[in-house]
């Protein structure tokens, strides 16, 4: 917990210089879905970190993997003790930056996001397209990619390898305001 209320503050501290183009949140929310004959397994984190930067085209994500919540605990129990390690791995990040006009005015803005993904201690790169909305005084945005656990070493066990798939879907959805 330590190190995630450390994380905000180095990131709210670098971003406190910036403009008014600066959104942020502490309530985005990431979601992800396995499906395989075998069984669905689907599961949401509601407290995702986000700071999306306008004028430097700049994105950024933190969230802790203890947040993604099951609808079986059994499940839960698993992902964050078997799979993702929580303990070693507490916690997730992206950071990038996006090309694609957004003007600070109301309208919805399709972008293309490129930057790193670190899950489970392993960083690599990720393309993701991505819709950008500017409203009256926030931002909201969205986005759809997959990733392969095995890209992460996440290490999944011959007994349940077939209800797990080999690629995983990952909605993300944000609301930000701007940094005061």
């Amino acid at each position: 917990m330590k190190k995630y209320i450390l994380l905000l503050a180095m990131v709210a501290g670098m971003l406190a210089t910036a403009s008014a183009q600066t959104y942020v949140t502490r309530n985005g929310q990431i979601s992800f879905y396995s499906k395989t004959s075998l069984e669905d397994i689907k599961a949401t984190n509601k407290q995702v970190f986000a700071a999306i930067d306008l004028s430097k085209k700049t994105v950024a994500f933190s969230l802790l993997m203890r947040g993604f919540l099951f609808d079986k605990q059994l499940m839960q129990d698993h992902f964050n003790e078997n799979y993702v390690e929580s303990d070693k791995f507490p916690k997730a990040t992206f950071n990038g930056s996006f090309t694609g006009a957004v003007e600070n005015k109301p309208g919805k803005y399709p972008v293309q996001i490129e930057g790193k993904l670190t899950l489970h201690g392993v960083t690599q790169p990720v393309t993701i397209p991505a819709v950008l909305e500017v409203q009256s005084g926030s931002l909201s945005g969205t986005a759809s990619f997959s990733v392969k656990p095995a890209d992460y070493k996440i290490e999944i066990p011959s007994v349940v390898k077939d209800k797990i798939a080999q690629q995983i879907t990952v909605q993300v959805s944000i609301a930000g305001t701007p940094l005061k």
